[in-house]
């Protein structure tokens, strides 16, 4: 059994969505996130999605995207990200996933999962600067507080399972919470607290020379947006294995 982390799926199955705005690499990346997964996941193995997973704008557009996620091999853990309109309740979407019979996917929200021999913990996260977040007007520090509550509620659930099975916790967020000149203090902060020693992040896109992994206070910090993985899960460990 193996983790794989990869975010920014950017699906649009149910509607008309072109990636390739944003640059060739994005061309056909439906069929490509699908050969890429199939050749490397197996049913036994976990991928961790934190966020930019749908472009549909309610719970109902969303299902043709959630649908072709739960037909690729593995379980899948999900985040959400800043362009997950559709994500709804965390009931009205249980309950979307029963009533269409998917079975692979659980929601990462204010939770934790034990997976292999780690613990998957994480948040959305933000931006507290507005010019490096353009996609929409918004109290910036007001949110990532709140995202930061968000942060700790996932957190003492992983280390509770920490507690009765001694594996590492390894935190998500679909936003960097430190990239280039920018450091968003309030979740560096709470991972040091519960001595978090890496975590994994999407929303940059194409930018491919940038380093895989930086590390900040401490922690290692993984870039796993899919156009800078061009499309392959990557296997998840931490930065000294």
């Amino acid at each position: 059994m193996s983790l794989f982390s990869m975010a920014d799926l950017h699906l649009s199955l149910g509607s008309d969505k072109p990636m390739d705005i944003f640059g060739p690499r994005w061309t056909n990346h439906t069929e490509k996130i699908e050969k890429c997964w199939r050749a490397v996941v197996t049913d036994a193995d976990t991928v961790v999605v934190p966020g930019d997973i749908s472009w549909a704008i309610d719970l109902e557009g969303a299902l043709p995207d959630l649908k072709f996620i739960d037909s690729l091999p593995g379980k899948k853990i999900l985040g959400k990200g800043n362009h997950d309109y559709w994500w709804s309740t965390v009931t009205k979407i249980k309950d979307l996933f029963t009533q269409n019979g998917i079975t692979t996917l659980e929601l990462l929200y204010n939770n934790a999962f034990e997976c292999d021999d780690y613990i998957i913990a994480g948040t959305r996260g933000w931006y507290v600067d507005d010019k490096l977040q353009q996609t929409e007007t918004a109290d910036y520090e007001k949110i990532v507080a709140r995202e930061n509550i968000r942060l700790r509620l996932s957190l003492s659930e992983a280390e509770k399972l920490r507690e009765a099975s001694g594996k590492d916790i390894l935190v998500y967020f679909h936003f960097p919470p430190v990239f280039k000149d920018f450091r968003c203090g309030e979740f560096i902060d709470t991972m040091k607290e519960f001595n978090i020693k890496n975590c994994y992040f999407g929303h940059i896109h194409g930018n491919y020379l940038l380093p895989k992994t930086v590390v900040s206070d401490g922690i290692s910090m993984t870039l796993i947006s899919a156009d800078y993985l061009n499309f392959v899960p990557m296997i998840t460990m931490p930065l000294d294995y």
